[in-house]
């Protein structure tokens, strides 16, 4: 009685572990294809997807008329409660005279 057990053990454990096999080659089989899928589509639809919008980021700022809007001096814009601590204390740290106004207006410059 104790051979047919431990038989039947080894039959049930011989089963489970082919059947393992199979499943685990299986998944692999999937994660291959799967991958491989990805790495067609990233090719095929993202890259030119992203070559797509910058050129047609590109053409917009060509088209773009590069004039600097009229200074409006609203009391409630480019506050200075104090001076920063570098430069001569008006302007802010990442400051850019074509676009950034200071509280009396847009700083006069030569192109």
């Amino acid at each position: 009685m104790a051979a047919v057990g431990r038989l039947s053990q080894k039959l049930l454990k011989s089963a489970v572990l082919t059947q393992t096999r199979q499943l685990s080659a299986a998944a692999a089989a999937h994660g291959e294809q799967a991958a491989k899928t990805w790495k067609i589509l990233s090719f095929v639809v993202a890259l030119p997807g992203v070559a797509v919008c910058m050129l047609n980021m590109y053409l917009r700022a060509q088209q773009h008329s590069h004039e600097q809007p009229e200074f409006v001096p609203y009391s409630h814009l480019r506050i200075r409660s104090k001076r920063f601590p570098w430069g001569d204390g008006t302007k802010s740290l990442f400051h850019n005279p074509h676009v950034n106004a200071l509280p009396d207006g847009y700083e006069h410059h030569d192109e």
